[in-house]
């Protein structure tokens, strides 16, 4: 589905859904606890949904009620329904279920679409090899058959820290079910520390007791997951483009029910917004921003590398040099995001250099375009913002149901504060 959008003020107020990260951990932690949990605001998105069925395909009962999943879980006693699990498009479903799936009973391959065969598990597969789990893999990468025996012993294990938090979080939830426990060696600094915060935080409410030296060290003996009512909090990864969205083409953009105590690693949006001068002011677990006279800053996403490419839309916007920093890994999201960010705001009139990891750019004025989606969700909306504030010009965005993935409500949101965005 393509989208036409052309340039104009948004105005209102919306509420964001809930959290991706939050909710594909509450229903991991719920499906390997004894008994029925309820999740509500859970987020039902494409990357959720393949989370859900996975979960399914070993053994795992869910019923939907509006915007709650209630979940049967089985106290980590699993066992293979389906021979193989297809994770779509999602990295975070294939990393946290992999070595779940070292914990059921039976065989089964894990895959997915095409450009998720592409991202690196090399990191995973040798963790789960130190636990002896026997597996198959395509030289470190999916699709990946795991033989599970009903048990793992566990132990220890070493990993790199600065490739994905997600293998360290799959490892986390796999170690209460270990019969031995399960103590992590972490080998180098961290990445994206705040994900794994929020996967202590939710193993931590479903009854789980991770001893934490320091990063360095993550131990968990073994112990049973309780069940739980559970509420998600709003996402400020898909919070971050409505308040850009105010920013650069308000208006007055308000967002309602935000949890200002989040340990969401991308609530670092609102301090980038900040800095860039940016007309925002919080009332009340309500952030208002206003379009604002930007100016261009440093930006380290170390820890929150899936705002790239809505800070790139920012810094065109903004007067003065934006450059965004230490952002290597979001060459291997769903797409290399350094190089089709900067493309496809090329596109678009864009100052914009693309660097080894990171990006230079340059205040200036845009022009509408046709947008390539690069299979990445982040990159629709990302461009879908930008075109907003473009001077002239209506922007055709490819691929619009790629916002399924995180976000499915995006472009209705848009038009509840005034886009125009168009179906064609």
């Amino acid at each position: 589905m393509n989208v036409k959008i052309s340039p104009g003020k948004v105005a209102g107020e919306i509420s964001i859904p809930g959290s991706k990260s939050y909710s594909h951990r509450a229903l991991i932690c719920a499906a390997l606890a004894e008994g029925k949990s309820s999740i509500a605001n859970f987020l039902e998105s494409d990357d959720t949904i393949a989370t859900l069925k996975a979960l399914g395909a070993l053994g795992v009962g869910f019923e939907k009620k509006g915007s709650t999943i209630v979940v049967y879980g089985n106290g980590g006693e699993l066992a293979v329904k389906k021979n193989a699990i297809d994770c779509n498009l999602s990295g975070s479903t294939m990393r946290f279920i992999t070595p779940i799936a070292a914990k059921a009973k039976g065989t089964v391959t894990i895959t997915g679409k095409e450009s998720l065969l592409r991202r690196p598990m090399k990191e995973m597969v040798d963790a789960l090899k130190q636990l002896k789990v026997k597996l198959d893999s395509n030289e470190g990468r999916s699709p990946i058959t795991v033989y599970g025996e009903g048990k793992v012993n566990g132990g220890r294990v070493r990993i790199e820290g600065n490739v994905s938090s997600q293998y360290i979080s799959g490892l986390l939830f796999l170690s209460p079910l270990c019969e031995k426990g399960l103590e992590i060696e972490i080998t180098t600094e961290i990445e994206s520390r705040p994900y794994l915060e929020i996967t202590l935080e939710v193993m931590e409410k479903f009854g789980i007791k991770v001893e934490n030296n320091n990063w360095k060290r993550l131990s968990v003996k073994k112990q049973k997951y309780t069940a739980q009512d559970y509420y998600v909090e709003p996402d400020y990864s898909s919070a971050a483009f409505m308040l850009a969205a105010g920013a650069i083409a308000g208006g007055e953009v308000a967002l309602n029910n935000i949890n200002l105590e989040s340990r969401q690693g991308d609530k670092q949006i609102l301090e980038i917004l900040k800095k860039m001068n940016a007309e925002i002011s919080i009332e009340n677990e309500r952030i208002i921003v206003k379009k604002s006279d930007l100016k261009g800053i440093a930006i380290d996403v170390k820890d929150t590398p899936d705002l790239v490419p809505i800070c790139a839309v920012l810094g065109c916007f903004a007067w003065g040099t934006t450059e965004i920093i230490n952002a290597g890994r979001a060459r291997e999201k769903e797409s290399d995001r350094l190089a089709s960010i900067s493309g496809e705001l090329k596109k678009m009139g864009a100052c914009i250099h693309e660097g080894k990891d990171g990006l230079v750019v340059e205040g200036s004025a845009l022009h509408g375009a046709r947008i390539s989606h690069h299979d990445d969700h982040r990159i629709v909306m990302a461009c879908s913002v930008a075109a907003l504030g473009v001077e002239q010009g209506d922007t055709v965005i490819e691929g619009a149901e790629h916002c399924a993935k995180s976000y499915p409500g995006f472009f209705e949101d848009l038009k509840k504060l005034g886009a125009s965005a168009k179906s064609l």
